[in-house]
């Protein structure tokens, strides 16, 4: 970890019980651990079990260690389907002796494992004669949605079911940054750690990556200062950053919404390229996300008098990272594959 965001980690996040030891952390709820114990449980009537991870460049690493690794997205049929197959070749032998299998998915809180089990029964109604009512795994933005251990059917002949198990955290932490990126991933409520520290970390790891200078050569023509001319039309709602279930979102919803982050990349790029200390120096980096806090509620339009202004920057900027507004991430350093034995 660089100096400057390590300072930032510790003096922001020291005193919220994230034991640097390993030991146990007070946040760890009751219901993991007995869905811990349910798991554990189930996993020796499981015949394969499906771990889902937000793993994106991890996967040459798996690949590496001769473990079994698919990119999917729970949006994409193809992907879904590629997942599928490896699952029936995986089962072949045992379809072969057993009328009955059982598929365990498995995965940290809020990883897209309901939104995963949802599209494989979309695709199954098309390819298996799935018998009676076709029952939905719950999916929300928030972890710990699921609470209990639910099964599925997804196939007929042989009949095969999902589990869709809670997230689950281990019960300890090794250090006080892996805290902060479950919690920046979302793994973790938010009112574990407080929105605003979780964004103060955000803010550091892009500003010591230098992320938002690459921003402006993703975003030139409208960084140059295009405007649409929906942007003095759309009245600003709190709820256009929220998935709308009810319906599609109009056009205008849409270059509204992509305004606003060419606004709030803007104002990054800029107070990071003009800025003249060092961002491995622990107080110029927390100077620098000061201001940035200050242009970011300009750019998100938050009222400037708003009481709790500093709190609405930190849920509208956590919701463009986590929705990928922000672009793609990853906060792990990924081994060198060629180091692996």
């Amino acid at each position: 970890m660089r100096s400057g965001l390590k300072g930032i980690v510790k003096k922001g996040i020291g005193e919220m019980g994230f034991n640097a030891g390993g030991g146990a952390i007070n946040w760890f709820p009751g219901h993991m651990a007995a869905a811990t114990r349910a798991i554990r449980n189930r996993l020796k009537l499981a015949d394969l079990v499906i771990e889902v991870r937000d793993s994106r460049k991890w996967i040459r690493y798996f690949d590496s260690r001769k473990q079994d690794c698919i990119p999917i997205s729970a949006h994409s049929k193809s992907s879904v389907q590629k997942l599928l197959e490896v699952v029936e070749f995986k089962l072949k032998e045992v379809i072969s002796r057993e009328p009955t299998l059982l598929v365990m998915v498995v995965g940290v809180p809020n990883v897209g494992k309901s939104a995963l089990i949802n599209s494989i029964h979309q695709i199954a109604l098309s390819r298996f004669a799935v018998q009676g009512k076709k029952k939905r795994a719950t999916v929300g933005p928030l972890p710990g949605v699921t609470q209990d251990i639910a099964g599925y059917k997804i196939a007929h002949k042989p009949s095969i079911y999902m589990l869709d198990t809670p997230g689950v955290l281990v019960p300890s932490i090794p250090d006080i940054e892996t805290g902060l990126k479950l919690s920046l991933a979302g793994s973790v409520k938010d009112s574990v750690v407080g929105e605003e520290r979780i964004a103060r970390y955000l803010l550091a790891v892009l500003n010591t990556r230098g992320t938002p200078l690459h921003w402006k050569h993703w975003n030139n023509r409208k960084m140059d200062g295009i405007r649409y001319e929906s942007e003095e039309k759309h009245k600003y709602d709190p709820k256009d950053l929220r998935p709308n279930r009810r319906k599609s979102p109009s056009v205008s919803d849409v270059v509204y919404v992509e305004n606003l982050v060419t606004e709030v990349q803007c104002a990054m790029y800029k107070t990071l390229a003009e800025f003249n200390g060092n961002v491995e120096d622990e107080n110029d980096l927390e100077n620098l996300i000061e201001q940035q806090f200050e242009v970011l509620q300009k750019a998100l339009k938050i009222p400037h008098k708003a009481s709790e202004a500093r709190l609405m920057v930190s849920k509208k900027f956590l919701t463009l990272f986590r929705t990928g507004k922000l672009g793609c991430f990853i906060l792990d350093d990924v081994p060198e594959t060629n180091t692996v034995s």
